[in-house]
């Protein structure tokens, strides 16, 4: 980020007589007349004053919620203020990619501490800190797992459609074969994951919690892939790791997670962060960049950039991976909460946002809706509605409440920990004139 100064009228001059020129129009005299642009359909200028109170009108237009309810893929977690604090930093806010590597230690710092926070997180031994969210961390880590003889993937149908349309989308620009595993009742459909499984199976990605809320058996889904030798991936939610057993414990190979629940709010989608970790023997497959710690001439410890034969360094057709942006402000923000929350603080939030997720699902089922799947799940749950979805969710926007997401006839709910007992009963009294 940084100040953009314009040159002046005499600056520009100045430049046109130095190429022998009088005129901008000299200037773009071999551009045919019909594509010039005489003008742009753009409004007038505006000073600061003029610009903030139109900015401000245009924000009072937004509606804020006083509890939510929907997830989805977005979550509304508690934030500590220290990690706003930290980031925003003016050397660390401004910092984009470390190109010169070796003189920005501190970046490359807070990257190492991030990677090394993340394998703890996951039970992995490496991870990145370049993707740009949680659905192409996914669609990365499927095509990392390619083999010259294995090239079919296998998917989850119950994983975040995004995800899934993001991962098609990757393979089908490799001719990628991707098998989709259809979602029965949004309930665990291990036998038929079974069956797709052949030699010629490269990588299985299933998402646990899925995106119905629901605990996938990941112990059978590991040794299913690996008994036909295929890569498992596994998708989790970052915060309910404080909580379940990681991807590490279950023996995935590569480990995928949406990190916008570890201290990033939830903005207008964005900007979002993909965690990627793996197993030590699929480090040199991982795509993005990779800080990795030394010393220096004098025995100092250093930071470095690490594994770089990849994006902007060859040639693209041989690039593990062509995202050649770096996701450090974000990670760096992952890493702050991670910090700050310490594992006691992300435990706490993970039982919170189950508890109060099992609590507002027991308290619907007594005024007649009806969960979809009658699985361990842990902070979202879909359900079945007495009265019109659509109809739910107005009711509660009219009350300053934003529900679930309505969803295949249904509402898929979620709770975090910022969801009080108050806020559950609140809305259940609404549902329950609603539904009368």
């Amino acid at each position: 980020m940084g100040s953009y100064i314009p040159a002046t009228r005499e600056e520009r001059q100045k430049m046109l007589e130095s190429i022998g020129l009088t005129s901008m129009d000299q200037l773009y005299s071999i551009v045919p007349e019909e594509a010039l642009l005489k003008e742009l359909n753009i409004p007038e200028g505006m000073s600061e004053l003029e610009v903030a109170q139109k900015v401000s009108a245009m924000a009072d237009e937004n509606k804020k919620f006083r509890s939510i309810f929907r997830g989805a893929g977005a979550y509304h977690h508690y934030i500590p203020s220290i990690v706003k604090t930290v980031t925003s930093k003016e050397e660390f806010l401004t910092a984009y990619t470390p190109y010169q590597a070796e003189i920005s230690q501190g970046v490359l710092q807070s990257i190492f501490e991030y990677q090394t926070q993340v394998c703890e997180l996951t039970g992995m031994d490496v991870s990145n800190a370049s993707v740009y969210d949680g659905a192409v961390a996914a669609a990365e880590a499927v095509l990392m797992c390619q083999e010259r003889k294995r090239s079919t993937v296998v998917v989850s149908g119950s994983c975040d459609p995004q995800t899934l349309a993001v991962i098609k989308t990757y393979c089908g620009s490799r001719d990628v074969p991707v098998v989709v595993i259809p979602a029965v009742d949004c309930a665990t459909y291990l036998e038929a994951l079974k069956a797709a499984l052949t030699k010629e199976t490269a990588a299985v990605y299933v998402q646990s919690p899925n995106y119905y809320g629901v605990i996938e058996d990941m112990d059978a889904v590991v040794a299913a892939a690996h008994e036909v030798g295929a890569k498992a991936i596994m998708g989790a939610n970052p915060i309910s790791l404080g909580l379940l057993k990681t991807p590490g414990e279950y023996g995935a190979d590569v480990a995928v997670c949406e990190g916008q629940p570890l201290g990033m709010p939830i903005g207008f989608g964005g900007p979002y962060l993909g965690i990627m970790t793996c197993t030590q023997a699929m480090t040199r497959k991982l795509p993005g960049r990779i800080v990795g710690q030394t010393t220096d001439h004098d025995g100092r410890r250093a930071f470095v950039l690490t594994l770089q034969a990849r994006e902007q360094h060859i040639r693209r057709e041989k690039a593990s991976s062509n995202i050649c942006s770096n996701e450090a402000l974000c990670a760096m923000t992952a890493s702050v909460y991670l910090a700050a929350m310490g594992p006691k603080g992300l435990r706490q939030a993970a039982e919170s946002s189950a508890a109060h997720a099992h609590y507002l699902a027991a308290e619907l089922e007594k005024i007649g809706f009806k969960l979809r799947v009658n699985k361990p799940f842990f902070n979202e749950f879909l359900t079945d509605c007495p009265v019109a979805p659509e109809k739910i969710c107005a009711a509660l926007e009219a009350k300053g409440i934003l529900g679930g997401l309505p969803l295949d006839g249904g509402i898929l709910w979620c709770c975090t920990e910022l969801n009080s007992r108050g806020d559950i009963d609140a809305l259940v009294a609404i549902l329950k004139e609603v539904c009368a």
